[in-house]
């Protein structure tokens, strides 16, 4: 807010050509390596689609897990702004593998099918659990023995990066990933978003693709002033071990409660339980959460930058009510 507030000072040129842009795309070139370009946006959405744009043609098809953001969450937008298709691959835990995503690599030249132009995954993916750095770069490998690009959806990447111990390049440029969409606001931002090409070759006219899709900002400044002092003053960092601890700590805390189902691995600031339907429906009238899954009664617990250790404790202690009183 005082990043903003400072960029709020006299007067800047409009479009990304001011100052503070310019130093904030200098931090990116800094943390992804001297070839990554950003282009800064108002969401996640549409630095997924510019992505998959600088990727795909309408008659291509972008190999994602049938859970992915860009599949369930964005209503269609990949669809109907770039035009491609969705080939979207069951997983038992949102992560996709090379044995996955060969069932969808066929018909290469066949005019009457859709060609796979690209891999999309999410680090970490939208289940919580993360992709190891070799399972990265197998992917990599994977898509580009067949001509594919590797995108990834980096709205938690923050937070995958403090739980994985390594540094967002290591975990991108350095496995071999061709696109990212890095996210700000799931770790503190108040708004805006980035797309960073990490593959040259995929840097084609990518300021016309932005306009196009109504992503271009005339007041830049004020989003690339957050991203400057979200990266340079270690802030990134500092939200994401909160919110992963915190997370940690709800786990902890609902060991042992009875007909509390944790669904997959806790490794970022994610816990996905299943409990009976009667006591998360009436959670909701204390506080708000997805129900993720209510065919199967599992619903997403996320903590945040400013979750606090009585917050947990208050949730746990609710929750240990609604359980009893459900008996």
């Amino acid at each position: 807010m005082q990043a903003l507030a400072d960029a709020n000072k006299d007067h800047a040129l409009a479009y990304g050509d001011d100052e503070c842009s310019a130093r904030a795309e200098a931090l990116f070139r800094e943390f992804f390596g001297p070839q990554a370009q950003v282009y800064f946006v108002f969401n996640g959405t549409g630095a997924n689609v510019l992505n998959i744009d600088a990727m795909c043609r309408s008659h291509h098809a972008v190999v994602c897990a049938d859970t992915a953001h860009i599949n369930v969450d964005e209503c269609g937008a990949p669809q109907r702004i770039v035009g491609c298709k969705l080939l979207t691959v069951p997983t038992p835990d949102g992560k996709l593998t090379p044995d996955l995503v060969r069932t969808q690599l066929h018909g290469f030249g066949f005019e009457h099918h859709s060609q796979p132009r690209a891999i999309s995954i999410a680090q970490s993916t939208e289940l919580g659990t993360l992709y190891t750095l070799d399972e990265i770069r197998a992917l990599a490998d994977l898509a580009h023995s067949y001509n594919m690009y590797l995108h990834v959806d980096g709205a938690r990447l923050a937070n995958a990066a403090v739980a994985l111990g390594c540094t967002f390049k290591e975990m991108t440029t350095d496995c071999g990933v061709d696109c990212l969409s890095f996210g700000g606001t799931k770790n503190g931002m108040l708004m805006g978003e980035s797309c960073v090409i990490l593959n040259p070759a995929l840097d084609m006219d990518m300021k016309y693709r932005r306009k196009q899709m109504t992503q271009l900002c005339s007041k830049m400044r004020f989003v690339a002033a957050q991203f400057e002092t979200y990266l340079s003053t270690g802030l990134w960092r500092r939200n994401a071990e909160h919110s992963n601890r915190m997370a940690a700590l709800l786990l902890e805390q609902l060991k042992g409660l009875d007909r509390v189902e944790v669904m997959y691995p806790v490794q970022v600031n994610s816990v996905f339980v299943r409990l009976p339907r009667v006591v998360w429906k009436s959670l909701l009238d204390d506080y708000f959460f997805y129900d993720w899954d209510e065919a199967n009664d599992v619903v997403r617990w996320m903590c945040s930058f400013d979750t606090t250790e009585e917050d947990i404790a208050g949730f746990v202690e609710k929750l240990k009510s609604k359980l009893i009183s459900a008996n």
